[in-house]
């Protein structure tokens, strides 16, 4: 009896083997090292982009045809419009080329889709390659153990990750895997107490992660991801499917959220209540109305940027400023003081971000990419190839990345777009395979 093979074989369609080995170690490379060694990550990150966007061209064949191909094109030629019409406009500000990998780079996932195969185990391998190899990088950058050590003192701690809410935005995704992923952990097999260990462990520790990373939109997107899974797996389960032992499994999760919180807000409450209150005068004032006279606190920032940001986008609404748009925010408005101007350089929202540098079209194309996604994965899942927990962990990134770019532009940084990827190659390389599956079934029945 054969052994199963760690890394699956491609399910998508053939191809010659050299040019898998080259893309497979370039994503393995990229899940596992940019984060903990970022110059080997951007190599990985580069070879699983650059020939993984040559494979499909060439090998594609039907998924040469994906949507996902044509919004890279539209993304491309956005952006390249954007930058042409705000040369015309406000040559004085614009870059001297359309840069136009900035919303690129957010379409790595073709490439990762294409090299994950189809399959689920690598799509699995490739997750957990990215949380482990995270770990140990908390150690490494910043101020390593002592980082976590004044963390627990109740310091805010970033990991030398960017910047302190990065390090905590990568330990909230971990969280959200390990959550969802927990049946896979403890299902009985070899080595079961040790992986219910170390499930224990991860829970343990990207638990103290996100709270010592002591980012409130964090914790706030965490909370409505959280209780979306649970409103999500009750409405699939169904009274009629919702059976003794469906009840136990919700009754130990819902007991494990409970302890863990518990017991954070026990050790943390100190952290957690000054966090909280800290801001409490200010979004008093924003419910009252009152936005010109707030301070320039965490939150105060925020609204002042926003508001500029209003005042550009209404002014060059469709196609915006250009890629230098967040910048020409910050750096010109007049009524912005000067230590805005020196310590801030982005808007802290993603999708304002967007807006004011490329418009209406812009945003378009981006809300376009993400109906896609979503809608993929419900026809990849609906078609019996995209797990039912995969799927739910689709649904509820999807809940926690909109709202955390709510609050900071992630998807503008390194972070944010490794993130991305990862996740979203993942989700589409199901579809591929449903996809083509599809096909091939509906040309099988035309023969007949």
């Amino acid at each position: 009896m054969k052994s199963k093979m760690l890394w699956e074989p491609h399910k998508l369609l053939p191809y010659p083997k050299w040019i898998l080995y080259v893309g497979v170690l370039g994503l393995v490379l990229y899940s596992s090292f940019r984060v903990l060694w970022p110059d080997l990550g951007k190599l990985g990150e580069y070879s699983t982009a650059f020939f993984g966007l040559i494979a499909i061209l060439v090998y594609g064949k039907q998924l040469r045809r994906s949507a996902a191909l044509w919004l890279l094109l539209a993304v491309i030629l956005v952006q390249m419009l954007s930058w042409w019409l705000g040369v015309l406009h406000h040559p004085e500000w614009m870059d001297s080329d359309p840069k136009v990998d900035r919303l690129a780079k957010l379409f790595i996932f073709i490439g990762v889709a294409w090299w994950l195969g189809g399959s689920t185990r690598n799509t699995l391998i490739v997750w957990g390659l990215a949380l482990i190899f995270y770990l140990p990088a908390t150690l490494i950058h910043g101020d390593g153990i002592h980082e976590w050590l004044i963390g627990l003192q109740g310091e805010r701690a970033g990991f030398g990750i960017r910047n302190k809410q990065h390090g905590a935005m990568l330990f909230g995704v971990a969280l959200l895997g390990i959550f969802v992923f927990s049946k896979r952990f403890c299902t009985p097999g070899k080595f079961r107490s040790i992986r219910i260990l170390f499930w224990c462990f991860l829970l343990i520790i990207c638990s103290i992660g996100v709270l010592i990373g002591q980012t409130r939109a964090i914790w706030l997107a965490l909370l409505v991801a959280l209780s979306t899974a649970g409103i999500t797996w009750l409405l699939y389960k169904g009274s009629s499917q919702f059976t003794t032992e469906n009840l136990k499994k919700f009754s130990v999760s819902f007991i494990l959220l409970l302890i863990v919180t518990t017991g954070a807000g026990i050790k943390f409450h100190d952290t957690l209540t000054e966090r909280i209150d800290q801001e409490s005068q200010v979004i008093s004032q924003i419910a009252q109305g009152e936005f010109e006279d707030l301070p320039y606190s965490s939150i105060g920032i925020r609204i002042h940027t926003w508001r500029a940001a209003f005042d550009w986008i209404e002014q060059r609404p469709l196609v915006g400023w250009g890629g230098q748009g967040r910048s020409l925010v910050i750096d010109h408005t007049e009524w912005l003081p000067n230590s805005i101007k020196e310590n801030f350089g982005h808007l802290h929202n993603f999708f304002l971000e967007i807006w004011v540098a490329y418009g209406i079209l812009g945003l378009t194309v981006m809300g376009a990419l993400a109906v896609w996604v979503g809608r993929s994965s419900w026809l990849a899942w609906k078609g019996g190839l995209l797990p039912n927990d995969i799927a739910l962990f689709g649904v509820i990134f999807f809940v926690y990345w909109m709202i955390a770019n709510q609050f900071e532009s992630y998807n503008s940084f390194w972070t944010g777009v490794y993130v991305h990827n990862i996740i979203l190659g993942g989700l589409v390389t199901h579809y591929w395979r449903w996809q083509l599956t599809s096909e091939k079934d509906i040309g099988v029945k035309s023969i007949t």
